[in-house]
């Protein structure tokens, strides 16, 4: 039985329709040690994936499927990652824990950035992405009855789909209290840029673009320390 009912259906169907030009792959990765929520996340998925054609679902298991796990940089289960075009390209996108509640209309969005090829960041932040040259990691923590969370899960998804040196997690912080605590997560949503910088709230872009210039000089200056 699909946890999307019938009326649901109708008008995401719709959406996807209007949104998808080219194939969109959901990698689940669920585990059978301690995942919770990983069968709800498969039947959301599989849900999901039955109102298009050419949004497919392919599943793995975190133990078993090592090495793919690894390569996408999945640690935890479950976890979504967002796949693009025939060859399954990696954009960096990734969902923990299942996107449900206000959670699922950014994994629609995300799955409409990728089907559709297209994205909107203000030009200072086009051209810092054009200049970066490494890695940043963003975590965005939010929880399912939390409004404000899909503007900021939105913003980090862009920005990892404008540059293979960004990735982003969408992590559902109430299915995985342990990371809440290691970054004092007292409310959402949160940012935690390379485990460095902070930011409160569905920050605009502006803010946020500060933000990663700030992490980008810590980390150089960290690199320069240790060199």
């Amino acid at each position: 039985m699909s946890l999307i009912n019938e009326q649901d259906a109708a008008a995401i169907r719709e959406q996807l329709a209007a949104s998808i030009e080219r194939p969109v792959q959901l990698a689940l990765f669920v585990s059978t040690q301690s995942c919770a929520y990983c069968t709800l996340t498969r039947e959301l998925a599989e849900g999901l994936c039955a109102l298009h054609t050419d949004l497919t679902l392919a599943v793995y298991d975190l133990q078993a499927d090592a090495e793919l796990a690894a390569l996408l940089g999945v640690d935890k289960a479950p976890a979504l990652v967002v796949l693009g075009g025939a060859e399954g390209q990696d954009h960096g996108i990734r969902f923990y824990g299942i996107p449900s509640g206000y959670e699922f209309a950014s994994l629609l969005e995300a799955i409409r950035m990728v089907g559709s090829d297209q994205i909107e960041l203000q030009p200072a932040t086009r051209a810092f992405l054009a200049e970066l040259s490494a890695p940043l990691h963003l975590q965005v923590f939010v929880t399912p009855s939390c409004p404000y969370c899909p503007r900021a899960v939105a913003l980090a998804h862009r920005l990892a789909y404008a540059s293979p040196y960004i990735t982003a997690d969408a992590v559902e912080v109430t299915a995985f209290p342990e990371l809440g605590a290691r970054y004092h997560v007292m409310g959402v949503p949160r940012t935690m840029i390379d485990e460095q910088v902070a930011v409160e709230g569905a920050a605009p872009e502006g803010l946020l673009l500060a933000k990663l210039v700030d992490a980008q000089r810590m980390a150089t200056s960290i690199g320069s320390s240790i060199g």
